[in-house]
């Protein structure tokens, strides 16, 4: 039994969006309660601190280097594969925006693969910190565990499934002379598939940080940045939908569209992930 589990079946409260449990409140004495939150508990981020959104003068300063903390590496490797999406978006609208700026399309998907591997680095690191926290300790470095059961774990599982189909569509993108039907295969299903399961771990982050289906919570860090990647995974998702390959490669507004989702979507990670970082500040100073 894991140590979640342990306590969770002695809390005398409990909440969160059916079927799981993202808030409880466990009695201890007449007077002491231990509360728990679902991501507060995974980031290690303490409750106190949970709703405060950070003040520069403070929290930015001090998130700019924090090589010892977890947080701090996730947020990084999450910012530079956005930023690598965000710059190939860039040179993909060229074509159609600025033609003296723009590069061979190899280079483009050269640039798409450089960026979905921080992506996956940091989605591991997100899954593995998930899982320990679970377990209580830090058996190896690959634990990860199977704990569907847990809204946190399962939205990073999926997220870092996600990153796995990006490495394989990027990679196979990069192919030269692939046939529209091979394209799709290749490319198109598993960039597909996987912003499927971005969107469905985007939204069970939401979930979880709201302790419901949807709440409206400005005042919370950890809400901003749930639903900016939200809104990031929408845009991939919409991007997906839109560059299906099809016989007629005469079709360009389709592709433009795709390119400029695609970006907007890597600018909502960029934001999520560099937001990330004043939370592992205060991560730090608890």
């Amino acid at each position: 039994m894991n140590e979640i589990k342990k306590h969770l079946d002695q809390a005398a409260e409990r909440k969160g969006p059916w079927p799981f449990v993202t808030h409880w409140v466990k009695r201890k004495g007449s007077r002491e309660r231990i509360v728990w939150e679902s991501r507060s508990h995974r980031k290690r981020v303490p409750l106190v601190r949970r709703q405060r959104l950070f003040d520069f003068s403070t929290l930015m300063v001090r998130s700019l280097w924090m090589p010892q903390e977890a947080n701090w590496w996730i947020g990084l490797l999450f910012a530079i594969g956005a930023g690598f999406f965000a710059g190939a978006s860039c040179f993909g609208l060229s074509t159609w925006l600025m033609d003296f700026f723009s590069l061979p399309p190899e280079m483009v998907n050269f640039l798409y693969f450089l960026g979905s591997i921080p992506f996956t680095m940091a989605a591991f690191g997100q899954l593995r910190q998930s899982a320990t926290a679970i377990v209580g300790e830090k058996r190896s470095f690959l634990l990860i565990g199977w704990y569907p059961e847990q809204i946190g774990w399962l939205s990073c599982a999926l997220q870092f499934c996600g990153t796995i189909l990006f490495n394989i569509n990027t990679l196979a993108a990069m192919k030269p002379g692939l046939s529209w039907y091979l394209e799709d295969l290749e490319v198109w299903v598993p960039n597909f598939l996987g912003s499927v399961l971005f969107l469905v771990s985007g939204y069970l982050a939401v979930m979880e940080t709201c302790h419901a289906y949807w709440r409206w919570q400005p005042k919370s860090l950890a809400w901003w940045i749930t639903m900016i990647n939200l809104l990031g995974c929408l845009a991939f998702m919409g991007s997906a939908v839109s560059s299906v390959t099809l016989p007629d490669d005469s079709l360009l507004a389709p592709a433009f569209i795709s390119i400029s989702l695609t970006l907007t979507g890597a600018i909502c990670f960029l934001i999520g992930a560099l937001l990330l970082l004043p939370e592992a500040a205060l991560a730090k100073r608890s």
